[in-house]
């Protein structure tokens, strides 16, 4: 597709190609509504973000059980005591035999490449993911940085579930407030590349990017 370099639609044969380009402008959504679609050949992609216990799992959970998709659950946590590993039971008979969970606290970025396109993924919970890698003292940037490419390049339709922990004091001790950076700018970077965006708060959801 050709962009004009002025910031002007470009033409071709006489019909103007839809603006990429400040596309947010009253200009450019007048102008294409009377141009082609430019359609997103991506996988979908919707991310639920919310406070701990605020009900964004159960929701995100809820959303995949509407498909009438293959499922796929991909799971970060770590399971270290009695108290996890009852958490991990209990949402295991929760979701049903009809789901293929697997667990990787680490390498998401590696099962997202392999997931088959006409699933439907759950990956719960980014948060979790950026915690294993923050103790295990990665460089965060680059762990960052695969994970959103092959969120980009996964084949299947994916719901994050991610932690809002920016809405507390500002933590006293220095892990903690990089911790709080380091989700925050995660946040922020799959909001961006996600089609729909849900804030869950005591169960309720607000849509704040796309529609459910």
């Amino acid at each position: 597709m050709a962009i004009a370099q002025t910031g002007r639609p470009a033409q071709r044969h006489g019909c103007c190609l839809p603006l990429v380009l400040g596309a947010s402008s009253r200009y450019a959504q007048k102008r294409n509504r009377s141009c082609p679609r430019v359609k997103n050949l991506s996988a979908p992609v919707t991310f639920i973000l919310g406070g701990a216990a605020s009900g964004k799992s159960k929701f995100a959970e809820d959303l995949c059980f509407k498909s009438t998709k293959p499922k796929s659950y991909l799971a970060t946590s770590q399971v270290f005591d009695d108290e996890m590993q009852a958490k991990v039971a209990a949402h295991l008979r929760q979701r049903g035999r009809d789901w293929t969970t697997y667990e990787e606290p680490l390498e998401a970025a590696k099962l997202l490449h392999q997931l088959p396109q006409d699933h439907i993924c759950l990956l719960d919970c980014a948060t979790m993911w950026l915690t294993n890698h923050l103790l295990a003292e990665h460089d965060l940037a680059t762990a960052q940085s695969e994970l959103l490419e092959a969120i980009e390049a996964c084949p299947a339709e994916l719901v994050i579930v991610s932690n809002e922990v920016g809405l507390g004091i500002v933590p006293e001790n220095a892990l903690a407030r990089q911790f709080r950076e380091a989700q925050g700018r995660l946040n922020i970077a799959l909001a961006a590349r996600a089609d729909t965006v849900v804030q869950v708060t005591a169960g309720l959801p607000l849509v704040l990017k796309g529609q459910l």
